[in-house]
C-alpha cells in the first residue's frame, strides 16, 4: 500500500488530577511511532482541578499508516469496519474511542479515554466515498497484517 487515503489522524486524551501523567502519556504513545512529539496543554476542570490535555496530530503517510496498523489489532476491527457508515461524519472524519487502560498495557480496544479522529480523503468530499475509502484501507491493512504476521503495516511488499 503506497498511499493512505487519510489527510491526518488526531489522537487526544485527558490526564485528570487523580491520574499519573507519565502513565497517561504512555497509553497515548501506544498508538504513536517511536519518539513522536506530543502536545501538552494544561486547563482547569469545573471544580478547579487540573486537567492536562495530551494530543498528537499525524500527517505524514507513514505515521498515519502506523496508527491505522495499530487499529487493525482491535479484536473488534470487523465491528469498526461494519460501523464505518456511522463512525464517519458528513465532513469525512472517522471517529473512534479507544480504551486508555488497555492502551497503557499495550493493547488496542474500543472504550473510553483516548479519542481518535481521522480525516478521510474523499474526492469529492462525500460521506459514501469516505466510507468506501476507509473500508478499503482497513481491509488492505488487515490483509497485509495477516499475510505477513507483522505488527508494522508497511512491512510487506505490495
Amino acid at each position: 500500500m503506497s498511499s493512505v487515503p487519510f489527510h491526518y489522524v488526531d489522537l487526544r486524551t485527558f490526564c485528570y488530577a487523580t491520574e499519573d501523567e507519565k502513565r497517561v502519556e504512555r497509553a497515548l504513545r501506544a498508538f504513536l511511532p517511536e519518539e513522536y512529539p506530543i502536545e501538552r496543554a494544561e486547563t482547569e476542570g469545573h471544580h478547579g482541578d487540573r486537567i492536562v490535555v495530551l494530543s498528537a496530530r499525524l500527517e505524514n503517510a507513514d505515521d498515519v499508516r502506523h496508527v491505522l496498523g495499530r487499529l487493525t489489532e482491535l479484536g473488534e476491527i470487523e465491528r469498526v469496519v461494519d460501523e464505518l457508515d456511522e463512525r464517519i461524519d458528513d465532513n469525512t472524519s472517522l471517529f473512534l474511542r479507544l480504551d486508555k487502560q488497555a492502551a497503557f498495557k499495550g493493547d488496542v480496544e474500543l472504550g473510553v479515554g483516548i479519542t481518535l479522529r481521522a480525516k478521510v480523503e474523499a474526492y469529492p468530499a462525500k460521506h459514501h466515498i469516505a466510507v468506501e475509502n476507509a473500508r478499503e484501507t482497513f481491509e488492505s491493512l488487515r490483509e497485509n497484517r495477516e499475510s505477513t504476521g507483522s505488527d508494522q503495516p508497511g512491512d510487506a511488499a505490495d
